[in-house]
């Protein structure tokens, strides 16, 4: 394994203000808000229907949340539960789709900007 000493790496430049206007109204630049957006508000809106589902049971669904599934195990912890599992599952689909679909765009664009291409 080697070490890189601070001293070997090139200094990136930074971009004038100008320059990162001008990548802000790039096609390269709108494409990856656009799939951002595509995947986080669907998810989002998912996810709190899920939530404010579960919050609606819990408040006006006592007799279906107290449902026994197994032994003294009710649906109402059972779902209680999912809504972790909901949340690290919806946290690891982010992570793939970012590193598939975000970062690499996102150093696509960030080298353009530093490398003095923009």
């Amino acid at each position: 394994m080697t070490s890189i000493d601070i001293d070997d790496v090139a200094p990136r430049r930074t971009p004038s203000a100008e320059e990162f206007a001008a990548m802000q109204s790039s096609p390269e630049f709108q494409e990856l808000r656009s799939r951002l957006r595509r995947f986080v508000f669907p998810m989002t809106a998912l996810f709190l229907v899920w939530y404010l589902s579960y919050v609606l049971l819990g408040a006006y669904a006592h007799d279906f949340m107290a449902t026994e599934v197994i032994g003294t195990i009710n649906l109402g912890l059972l779902l209680g539960l999912a809504q972790f599992v909901s949340t690290f599952g919806i946290t690891a689909l982010y992570v793939r789709f970012a590193n598939k679909e975000l970062d690499p765009r996102a150093a696509s664009i960030r080298n353009q900007l530093e490398g003095g291409q923009a």
